[in-house]
C-alpha cells in the first residue's frame, strides 16, 4: 500500500515541477481550457435567470371567462362556485356588465362609441388567474372552462408564454450541443498537448521500457497532468464566467431600474461549479488517457 501510495505522489510531484518549470505554457493551458468551459457556462446561467424569472411572473397569464348575454344570475352563482373549487385556479375577479359598460364609457378612446349604442352589448365576465404558468396546464383549463354552462367564451392569451418556453427549451438544447462540441475540443487540445509532452519525453520513456516500467507506470503522470490541467481549467472557468456574470449585471441593472425591478443574473451555485471543475477533470483524464494509449501503440509498431 505504501509502495503504491508513493509512486502515486512521485508522478504527481513530477508533473507538478514540469508545470512549473513551464509556467506560461500551464497558464495559456488553463486559461484555454476555462475559455472552452466558460461559454456553455455563460449560456446556462443567462437560460437558468431567464427560467427564474418566467416562473417569478406566471401571474401574467389569465383566462378571460365571458359569460352569455342571457345568463341568469343563478348560473352566474353556479359558475362563481366551481371557480371557488377549481384546483388550478389561484384567484379570479368577476366584473359585471354594468360595470365594464360604466368603464367603457367613461374610457378616452371608447367613450365616444358606447354612446351611440343604444343598449349594453358587453357580458358579464370572470378573469382568472390559473396557478400554473405552464403553457400546457393553462391551455387544458380553459378548454375545460369553455365547456362550462353559462360560458360563451374563454380566452386566453398565452402565446408569449409558448413563445417564452419555446426559447427556453432552445436555450436548453443549444447548451447541451454546445458543451457536447467544446467537451470533444478539449478532449482534443488536451490530448495534442499530451502528445506533444510525450514526443519531448520520448527517450525517457523508451528508457523506462528497457529496465521493465510497465504501460500503467508510464501512462499515470500523464494521466495526473491530463487531471490537473482540468482542475486548473475548471477554477479559470469560473473566474471568467463570474467576472462575465458581474460585468452583464451592471448592464442588467440599468435595464431592470427603468422597469422598476430589481432583476440581476445570479452566479452559479456551488452544484454548478462542482459540475465544472468535475467535468473538465473528466475531460482531462479522457483527453490524456487516449492520447498516451495511442502513443504507445506507436512505440509498439516502431519497435517491432
Amino acid at each position: 500500500m505504501r509502495q503504491w501510495l508513493n509512486q502515486h505522489i512521485q508522478a504527481i510531484s513530477l508533473v507538478l515541477s514540469r508545470m512549473r518549470q513551464n509556467l506560461l505554457a500551464t497558464f495559456i493551458m488553463f486559461c484555454v481550457i476555462g475559455v472552452t468551459l466558460c461559454l456553455p457556462g455563460i449560456l446556462y446561467v443567462i437560460v437558468n435567470n431567464l427560467n427564474q424569472l418566467a416562473g417569478s411572473v406566471q401571474s401574467e397569464p389569465k383566462i378571460s371567462l365571458f359569460l352569455k348575454l342571457d345568463t341568469q344570475p343563478d348560473k352566474v352563482a353556479a359558475i362563481e362556485q366551481q371557480l371557488a373549487h377549481q384546483p388550478d385556479v389561484a384567484h379570479y375577479e368577476f366584473v359585471s356588465k354594468d360595470k365594464a359598460w360604466q368603464q367603457l364609457q367613461i374610457s378616452t378612446g371608447t367613450a365616444a362609441v358606447a354612446n351611440n349604442l343604444e343598449k349594453n352589448p358587453l357580458p358579464d365576465a370572470y378573469f382568472v388567474q390559473p396557478k400554473s404558468s405552464d403553457p400546457a396546464a393553462v391551455e387544458a383549463l380553459q378548454q375545460q372552462m369553455q365547456q362550462w354552462p353559462g360560458v360563451e367564451l374563454a380566452q386566453l392569451d398565452a402565446n408569449w408564454v409558448k413563445r417564452l418556453y419555446a426559447l427556453l427549451e432552445l436555450g436548453k438544447k443549444t447548451i447541451l450541443v454546445l458543451a457536447a462540441l467544446l467537451g470533444f475540443a478539449m478532449i482534443a487540445i488536451i490530448g495534442n498537448t499530451i502528445r506533444l509532452q510525450i514526443v519531448t519525453q520520448r527517450d525517457e520513456i523508451e528508457v523506462s521500457r528497457l529496465i521493465g516500467a510497465t504501460d500503467r507506470f508510464i501512462r499515470r503522470p500523464f494521466l495526473y497532468a491530463g487531471a490537473i490541467y482540468g482542475i486548473g481549467g475548471g477554477i479559470a472557468a469560473w473566474l471568467m464566467l463570474a467576472g462575465v456574470i458581474s460585468l452583464f449585471n451592471l448592464s442588467v441593472a440599468k435595464i431592470s431600474a427603468l422597469y422598476a425591478s430589481n432583476f440581476r443574473l445570479d452566479l452559479p451555485d456551488a452544484g454548478v461549479v462542482t459540475t465544472i471543475v468535475a467535468s473538465a477533470v473528466i475531460l482531462g483524464l479522457l483527453g490524456s488517457y487516449l492520447a498516451v494509449s495511442r502513443s504507445l501503440l506507436k512505440f509498439e509498431l516502431v519497435k517491432h
